[in-house]
């Protein structure tokens, strides 16, 4: 008889669980896909699923759902183990160096399961997408998982190797500051073009600034720019 009671406590307490973490998936899913999260029916082939993954490790972090189609309806998968095991083995295949997520399976109906892959900003950025003709670094940017630009791989592979930087505040350095002090932002494009410079200098100083804490960089849709970093008191 205690046993019997004890049993039922257990079966009350996995169900309260399993009622919060579908509330908690709801509360996900119904915010829609973003920078943090992104809806996947099934695992697709290797090297898209690992772009997703990739961007999420390469930003902020996030959050994968497996079993939500792109419409945001909860359709679970009658197979989570094998999705897991797609899921591995993609990011082995298709990921350098490889990313690892934190998987965690919540039931959504009695057959159903979604599975919550979740991706922790990485200490070993950048992260990147490999394979036979492909080694291509993404970021997340709203709901889209875009290549990353030359700049933002740098400013990545620096953050993992802090170390001082030094560098001369010349005549274009000062005509930078200027024109942001008037506009605001600038890209790389447009420095070269302002200081008569070739690109791959231009995007050399750019980096450095941002490295030296004088310039913030923004990852953007629409391309990549820099703005006057804010101040410290």
């Amino acid at each position: 008889m205690r046993s019997s009671q004890k049993d039922r406590r257990v079966r009350r307490a996995l169900d309260s669980g399993a009622s919060r973490d579908f509330e908690e998936l709801t509360r996900i899913v119904n915010m829609g896909e973003g920078d943090f999260v992104e809806f996947k029916r099934r695992v697709p082939e290797p090297q898209r699923i690992a772009k997703e993954i990739v961007a999420f490790a390469n930003t902020s972090g996030g959050r994968l759902l497996l079993g939500v189609d792109d419409a945001g309806v909860i359709a679970g998968l009658k197979d989570p183990e094998e999705q897991i095991f797609l899921l591995n083995s993609a990011l082995e295949e298709a990921t350098d160096p490889t990313v690892k997520v934190a998987l965690r399976r919540v039931r959504v109906s009695r057959k159903r399961e979604v599975v919550v892959a979740t991706v922790s900003r990485s200490p070993e950025r950048p992260h990147f997408v490999v394979g036979a003709h492909q080694r291509t670094a993404y970021v997340r940017i709203g709901e889209k998982s875009l290549e990353a630009s030359r700049e933002a791989v740098r400013l990545m592979r620096a953050s993992a190797r802090p170390e001082e930087v030094s560098f001369e505040f010349g005549d274009k350095e000062l005509l930078l500051m200027r024109y942001l002090d008037q506009y605001g932002r600038i890209t790389v494009d447009q420095f070269a073009r302002l200081a008569d410079i070739r690109r791959k200098q231009a995007s050399h100083t750019l980096v450095l600034l941002t490295r030296g804490n004088v310039l913030a960089f923004h990852s953007a849709e629409g391309g990549d720019f820099f703005t006057a970093a804010p101040r410290r008191d």
